[in-house]
């Protein structure tokens, strides 16, 4: 069984003594290993909602669904209704990988010449400026829920039992978890008045902050009646009423009320798109991820050098490792920055630049020995939740959501309880930029979610928060289990790095956890990287999760990340 083969590589790996050698061994406890179905996230509240909706019958669509409508109650300061998402789903009756796109467009009244006459060289990151996109996650939940109820086997459940969980922990209230106090402690500042001072917009204040203002204590309970109330009726009208009822013109009315570009128009001729997923081939198994205007490309082309270098060989945690992971990573983003935008407005050559070929002559550039220097410095981007799911049927689901910056825009419209997003706020204001605003455009998104597929059935559910480190944490899930044949616990757990800046830092640098040797930071400094030692287990590394399916006995093994509040459930 693979099983046996991971633990024998595992054994193997733990045996040898070379310096700077990571020797993972089984988590103890190893998560769990299910035979039916298993539920993942960054928040153990959301997974157990999942999980009940997995229980009752429901779909990995429909779990997935009743997962991330609990985060945006229990974990808004990276996801909220006022966000996008971007789907993976394996359908296990069509044996095909569904791609959804429900990030949203710009608004009609954005334009460069909007923000420059105000004066500014820049779109704001925070105010209602800030809220430039349409949300477009309820529509992302609708059009997956759609496709699973008529090309599924198990059509799943009504769509209006989803928000149970959502409801409760937003009209009876929820602890506050570790995560979402320190957000919030970050986020009111007072001492920063652009950024991280969110306690200035009332609304905001009244939604996230106890009645003195103050941020809430891991443990205080926490309560949010107007999202209630609103997921009350998307539960009994549908994602609708969010786009074209009620609850758009709410949103719209406050934003319009206070110089904000969205337009009920806008809400209205909103959409979710199906598109073509992209995948790469990597030591006998087929890499999945999303097309731009997601940053996917840049995942799978790092999939696709690394298949040039005998990577098992370099030892899993060496210096020899870390530095491929940081050079790989640095030829794949001079691609993706380079083109990707919204396709619809700028033509990018993805068979090209995915092809064996080029990634060949991007291996070939390589030293081992040096780090590039030449390469153009990395942006800071946002965060966000990653959501998985396998039910008992083998459908799987890999889901991704996010509100850009901590917090979005900071902007909570009307008395909905709807926090808006800033991902708008990453479009240039220079017309010749890649990614230039324009009206109904989608921008450049961090969000990625990954899947590899085995024989056409799913191996490995995998994705990660964390803006500039995703498509890297993503190189390391994989890397660690396929070429180093680690349990996917242990190889979330592991030493993470990140190769640029993360949200709110200005270093740009290459950060590796301290929990890796001394030698190893020497090594990679001698070859030229800029090494930055951060903290052990640093959610500024982001929060992954993984769910690998065991080929031969379909057993569901979970993963979450000691860096999160999450949990993976199963049965």
């Amino acid at each position: 069984m693979i099983v046996s083969r991971i633990l024998s590589a595992v054994k193997d790996a733990a045996s040898e003594k070379s310096p700077g050698k990571y020797t993972a061994t089984p988590s103890q406890c190893m998560d769990p290993v299910a035979r039916y179905g298993m539920v993942t996230s960054p928040n153990y509240m959301a997974s157990n909602a999942g999980l009940a909706v997995l229980r009752q019958g429901g779909n990995a669509v429909d779990a997935a669904i009743a997962v991330a409508a609990t985060m945006n109650v229990v974990y808004p300061m990276m996801t909220t209704l006022g966000g996008d998402n971007f789907w993976l789903i394996y359908n296990a009756k069509e044996k095909r990988v569904r791609a959804l796109n429900a990030s949203g467009r710009a608004g009609s009244k954005a334009t460069i010449a909007f923000y420059r006459e105000k004066g500014y060289q820049n779109i704001p990151s925070r105010g209602y400026l800030a809220a430039v996109t349409v949300p477009g996650a309820v529509s992302g939940w609708d059009a997956a829920h759609t496709y699973a109820k008529n090309h599924m086997a198990n059509k799943g459940l009504a769509w209006e039992v989803l928000f149970d969980d959502a409801i409760l922990y937003a009209k009876d209230g929820f602890p506050v978890t570790p995560s979402l106090a320190r957000w919030q402690a970050i986020n009111t500042d007072p001492n920063d008045t652009e950024f991280r001072n969110l306690q200035r917009f009332a609304a905001f204040k009244k939604m996230y902050l106890k009645p003195d203002g103050s941020p809430y204590r891991v443990g205080e309970v926490m309560y949010q009646p107007q999202l209630a109330k609103t997921y009350q009726t998307i539960a009994e009208k549908g994602a609708d009423e969010f786009y074209r009822g009620s609850l758009a013109k709410a949103i719209v009315d406050d934003v319009a009320a206070n110089g904000g570009v969205l337009t009920y128009e806008d809400f209205a001729n909103h959409k979710a798109d199906w598109v073509e997923p992209l995948s790469v081939e990597y030591r006998g198994y087929t890499a999945y991820n999303l097309p731009p205007n997601s940053q996917g490309m840049a995942a799978l082309s790092i999939l696709n050098i690394l298949k040039n270098f005998d990577v098992a060989s370099l030892g899993e945690g060496t210096a020899d490792y870390y530095h491929l992971m940081a050079e790989a990573t640095k030829e794949a983003f001079i691609d993706r920055d380079k083109y990707l935008s919204d396709p619809v407005f700028t033509e990018i050559p993805l068979g090209q630049l995915l092809s064996d070929a080029h990634g060949k002559e991007q291996a070939a550039r390589i030293d081992m020995e040096y780090a590039h220097q030449g390469l153009p410095p990395l942006d800071p981007k946002g965060d966000t939740v990653w959501i998985g799911v396998v039910d008992k049927d083998g459908n799987a689901v890999s889901l991704i959501q996010s509100i850009y910056h901590d917090f979005g825009s900071g902007i909570v419209a009307g008395d909905t309880g709807v926090l808006l997003q800033n991902r708008g706020s990453f479009f240039s204001l220079d017309l010749n930029h890649v990614n230039s605003l324009a009206p109904k455009k989608r921008t450049f998104h961090t969000l990625i979610a990954g899947m590899l597929l085995k024989d056409e059935k799913p191996f490995l559910v995998y994705g990660t928060m964390g803006g500039e480190g995703q498509p890297q944490s993503q190189t390391a899930i994989v890397t660690r289990v396929v070429d180093f044949g680690m349990f996917p616990q242990d190889a979330i757990a592991a030493p993470r790095w990140l190769n640029g800046r993360t949200w709110g830092a200005a270093s740009n640098t290459l950060k590796i956890e301290g929990r890796v040797p001394q030698t190893v930071f020497d090594e990679l400094a001698r070859r030229g990287h800029p090494v930055e030692k951060v903290g052990d287990f640093t959610d500024a590394l982001g929060h992954a999760g993984a769910i690998m399916v065991d080929p031969e006995t379909g057993l569901r093994y979970g993963a979450t990340d000691p860096r999160s509040d999450g949990l993976a459930v199963g049965y």
